[in-house]
């Protein structure tokens, strides 16, 4: 299969990607957005989106998944549902993808592949995804006024994202496997000294069980191996993060945990290589600052290729 040439390729169609793809392909770059999974990435998983702003009364995460990418065809923007397999940097600067659509030269690339989330792996997380189960206390901690949460995990995240949700809950229980938390010490007492949390110890989840939403955690000690069940509406998990950096591996520097190192342009030590979203240290692994991301890396990425290659070819 012959090479195919483009001005910019961008891998992974989350928010970060598609408003990049919006803004090179307006900009009349040729342009084309790989995705090995559906459009949207983790938003297209949640029901409703009420954080994004221009939507009062919240969106259908999938919907709105959607318009981005009506939104980036409309002008031109190609999506290919492939991985991208390898990723090389060629000697004149350009960078050479490996893809289930055959191979790709870009002249620039902007890696938003994202991040996932780690999973339990159990009974009823993924059929309630959506439904009780949840990952992001931010996007979804304001359906659950007045009822009992559970969260699961020990370390900064579960601390944070407890607390927040302690904002609407009636009660946030704190399931985890260990004795102790992990947390930053300074989060810990503010967890342990809130009156809306309770902390449940040397406790795994096994299950999650409900008909159509959340109704019940059924826990294992792991110590006695007593096995019990806890009402609750929705179970919040905070286990870490992977981030889809595989392809960036020996190619740009990264974190301890995998995350891409980039500056206030999004760019990498490598000259026409951007990194935005999640997949980048330091994100806010919200939705609106993915897509200021993505912006933020095609706006720097057309200032690269305009030096380049010059300015786009107008038809």
């Amino acid at each position: 299969m012959s090479e195919q040439h483009v001005d910019a390729a961008i891998i992974g169609a989350g928010g970060a990607g598609l408003t990049a793809a919006i803004y090179m392909a307006r900009g009349r770059r040729s342009t084309v957005v790989f995705e090995r999974q559906v459009t949207g990435g983790q938003i297209a998983t949640t029901d409703l989106v009420e954080n994004f702003p221009g939507f009062p009364e919240g969106v259908n995460g999938l919907d709105l998944s959607m318009r981005f990418e009506q939104q980036a065809t409309r002008f031109g923007a190609r999506m290919v549902y492939e991985p991208v397999d390898e990723l090389h940097v060629e000697d004149d600067g350009s960078f050479r993808l490996e893809t289930g659509d055959g191979p790709y030269r870009a002249e620039s690339l902007i890696v938003t592949a994202g991040a996932d989330y780690n999973k339990l792996g159990i009974p009823g997380e993924q059929r309630l995804t959506g439904r009780g189960v949840s990952y992001c206390a931010t996007c979804d901690g304001a359906f659950f006024k007045d009822m009992e949460v559970a969260v699961v995990g020990g370390g900064d995240a579960a601390m944070d994202e407890g607390l927040f949700l302690t904002r609407f809950a009636s009660k946030v229980h704190v399931i985890h496997r260990r004795d102790q938390l992990r947390a930053d010490a300074i989060l810990q007492e503010r967890a342990f000294a809130n009156p809306k949390m309770s902390f449940t110890w040397d406790t795994v989840v096994e299950e999650i069980g409900g008909k159509e939403s959340v109704e019940v955690a059924r826990l294992r000690n792991v110590k006695t191996d007593e096995p019990w069940e806890m009402p609750v509406a929705g179970v919040f998990i905070f286990i870490g993060q992977t981030p889809n950096s595989h392809l960036l591996k020996d190619v740009v520097e990264l974190d301890a945990g995998g995350h891409a190192l980039v500056d206030l342009k999004m760019a990498t030590s490598i000259p026409g290589l951007y990194v935005a979203g999640d997949v980048r240290m330091n994100a806010a692994r919200q939705l609106v600052s993915a897509a200021g991301d993505g912006a933020t890396a095609a706006v720097n990425a057309e200032h690269y290729l305009a030096e380049r290659i010059g300015p786009p070819k107008m038809e």
